[in-house]
């Protein structure tokens, strides 16, 4: 048997409360009213006492009366007949009264039953259309189908405030599972590379063994095969490397990194001499706590990734400051520092954009697609997060914003804090003598 609906029971029990004890109350009323009128009209005390009259009347004649006496007998005995009269009117009208009640007070209940059912079926369209949408809303929310968008519906203020709450609690759910989504596709190419690396690896050994070889004895006019082989095979292990890198995340115990320090470094390292960088570093920031290789690292990835896009010409600027982080997932709000490297290159088109920090995505000849990869996954790994714009033909601005693990405001001179030797105009003019190698630039693209 079909349970009928919510709206159906609501709107039932509604009228039913409404109708029944009204109902009851009115035939009581009528019942009571019907038996009590011909009971207050008092015609059976009446017709005693105009027999008892008559009769006490009766005798009174036989005896001789006065004048006055006889006078006053006929008064009383027009009087007792009016009473008399009067009572089985009364009766008459009560009698007949009776349906007239009956019929009233039915009357009555319909109309109460046809208003308790009007004010029954409001409420529970009010109560049971909301419900049956936010019913509805949780099935939704159970496939992850997105909830219908549009202006408030009617009905109770309370059922709107938790529309808007179950909304969050979706938005929310959704965002839970595209970063369990994330991780688990992250999880999967890291894997991959894992694979990669260990089968790059086992070969390579032997083959740089044997170049080496051939490099102290063949003849020269192998020279150039070998030179080709060597290179080559560096080639081979720089991809190696860079696939264990993406392999695994950030590993050993946390230090304190002057990041201030290591943008410097990096900058100095991996910027060749004829690209003009501008490394600007905020005074009194506090140390970061993190893995320091993983993060110059990524560092340097962006660098490599700028001074590609700048090589036809352009400049590259580097900022570290302070920020401050929104809460996200499990991370609560916070003070942060945010790494902001800006390059006047090429640029990426708009379609590219959402793509490029997905690994094995590269429009470079030689390039893994890791670079990027990488940088998000070292960022993300510190609890940070990772953002990137671009124009095309006005360059591309990349910022990593890493939590601090100490409070904003610790400045007071303990552990944690101290100046960076450079204030908010300081520009970075050393260069290093060369670049890096192009075998190790290439491995570090993306």
């Amino acid at each position: 048997m079909t349970r009928p609906r919510f709206r159906t029971r609501l709107f039932v029990t509604l009228s039913l409360f409404a109708v029944l004890p009204a109902a009851i109350l009115t035939l009581l009323w009528a019942g009571t009213l019907s038996t009590a009128l011909p009971l207050l009209s008092g015609s059976d005390a009446w017709e005693h006492v105009a027999a008892s009259g008559e009769r006490a009347l009766a005798a009174a004649r036989t005896e001789p009366l006065s004048p006055a006496t006889r006078t006053a007998l006929t008064a009383h005995e027009q009087e007792l007949a009016l009473s008399v009269t009067e009572a089985r009117r009364y009766r008459y009208l009560a009698v007949r009264a009776v349906p007239i009640v009956v019929v009233v007070a039915a009357g009555a209940v319909l109309i109460l039953a046809v208003v308790a059912s009007r004010v029954a079926g409001h409420l529970a369209r009010q109560l049971s259309r909301p419900l049956d949408e936010l019913v509805g809303w949780t099935d939704r929310i159970a496939r992850a189908v997105p909830l219908p968008a549009g202006p408030p519906r009617r009905g109770a203020p309370e059922f709107e405030t938790l529309r808007q709450r179950m909304r969050t609690m979706a938005a929310d759910l959704d965002a839970g599972r595209a970063r369990d989504r994330e991780a688990e596709r992250l999880r999967a190419f890291r894997e991959t590379a894992r694979q990669v690396a260990h089968e790059l690896k086992n070969p390579l050994t032997p083959i740089r063994l044997a170049v080496g070889r051939l490099e102290r004895d063949a003849p020269p006019e192998l020279r150039d095969t070998i030179d080709v082989l060597a290179t080559e095979s560096a080639r081979l292990e720089e991809m190696a490397r860079s696939f264990a890198q993406f392999g695994r995340l950030p590993e050993g115990p946390p230090a304190e990194i002057d990041v201030g320090e290591m943008v410097r470094y990096a900058a100095r390292a991996a910027v060749p001499p004829h690209i003009p960088v501008d490394v600007r570093v905020d005074s009194q920031l506090p140390l970061l706590r993190g893995h320091y290789d993983a993060l110059a690292r990524a560092v340097t990835n962006v660098l490599l990734n700028a001074c590609d896009a700048c090589g036809g010409g352009g400049s590259i600027a580097v900022r570290v400051a302070r920020a401050s982080m929104a809460a996200g997932g499990d991370r609560p709000p916070g003070a942060a520092i945010r790494i902001l490297i800006c390059d006047e290159g090429l640029g990426i088109p708009a379609d590219r954009i959402a793509h490029v920090w997905e690994p094995y995505v590269t429009h470079k000849a030689g390039g893994t697609g890791l670079g990027l990869a990488i940088a998000r996954q070292t960022v993300e790994a510190h609890g940070g997060q990772v953002a990137l714009s671009s124009v095309v033909g006005r360059g591309t601005e990349v910022s990593f914003t890493l939590p601090l693990d100490t409070p904003a405001d610790r400045g007071d001179g303990k552990s944690g804090t101290r100046r960076t030797g450079v204030d908010d105009d300081h520009r970075s003019t050393d260069r290093p003598r060369s670049g890096p190698t192009a075998g190790a630039r290439a491995a570090e693209r993306s």
